[in-house]
């Protein structure tokens, strides 16, 4: 039975997935970094679902952290129809605070296992009669967002090559989908270091991981290339293309607070 492999399964708009395709009968293979959180969300699916939920703890900043999944997949006999690429991080505050590994690190979770996992997988997914690829990027895609830059530059990169892919694989069995939430509750504010202002902001305006989900399947189901979820979020992104640059990320810089910080 071919499985469907999330990437950053283990909770938030991961966990969300996995819980959405086991509602579809889909087998899974969960990637995350903490074991404990993989076992009880594998657990957790298996029961109330009944299907099989198979999990590899992974550090996705590892350079080689995509040929280990593809390598583990072919030594257990796992054959994957759906590749969600989910996982990922950003990192707030002004660019120059972190250090470059850090922003390396990032990168490589953001950008480079994406392309790295599409590229290992991709033979095998043209194998079947029909195969999904899911990548999750962000409203932060569609703006440069002084604060948050390196992050919204990864996620642009996400959302111009999933449509680039998805024309490329147009006439194969291959459909691929990026899917764009704006705040989710999730831990990413933690991770990020957000301020308070941001906080505060993204707590009027979160999407719960469920409903991002819902969203997702049924997009990449229906074979659509690109969705925003949510109404405020499709409302920011049409006033990100409609407003002048410069007051789209002044407006930015000043959730962030850049333009405090800079003074």
């Amino acid at each position: 039975m071919p499985y469907a492999l999330i990437t950053g399964g283990s909770k938030g708009i991961g966990k969300a997935l996995a819980i959405q395709l086991a509602n579809r009968k889909f087998d899974l293979l969960l990637i995350a970094r903490n074991e404990q959180e993989l076992k009880k969300t594998s657990l957790e699916i298996e029961a109330t679902f009944s299907v099989d939920v198979k999990y590899l703890p992974l550090d996705l900043s590892h350079p080689e952290a995509a040929k280990e999944i593809l390598e583990w997949c072919k030594r257990n006999d796992i054959t994957i129809q759906i590749l969600v690429n989910n996982a990922g991080y950003g990192l707030a505050g002004p660019f120059e605070n972190y250090s470059l590994s850090q922003h390396l690190d990032m990168l490589q979770v953001n950008v480079l296992s994406l392309v790295s996992l599409t590229h290992l997988f991709l033979p095998d997914l043209k194998k079947h009669a029909q195969s999904y690829i899911l990548n999750i990027s962000s409203s932060a895609a569609y703006q440069a967002t002084p604060g948050l830059g390196l992050y919204a530059a990864s996620k642009a990169f996400v959302l111009s090559f999933t449509r680039s892919l998805a024309i490329e694989l147009t006439h194969t069995p291959v459909s691929v989908t990026c899917v764009c939430p704006g705040g989710t509750e999730t831990d990413f504010p933690t991770r990020a270091q957000m301020g308070e202002k941001a906080l505060k902001l993204a707590t009027k305006v979160n999407m719960q991981p469920q409903a991002v989900a819902v969203i997702a399947v049924k997009a990449m189901f229906d074979k659509r290339t690109e969705v925003v979820t949510g109404g405020i979020n499709k409302l920011g992104v049409l006033l990100a293309w409609l407003l002048p640059k410069k007051i789209v990320e002044k407006s930015a810089a000043n959730i962030y607070g850049i333009n405090k910080a800079s003074r």
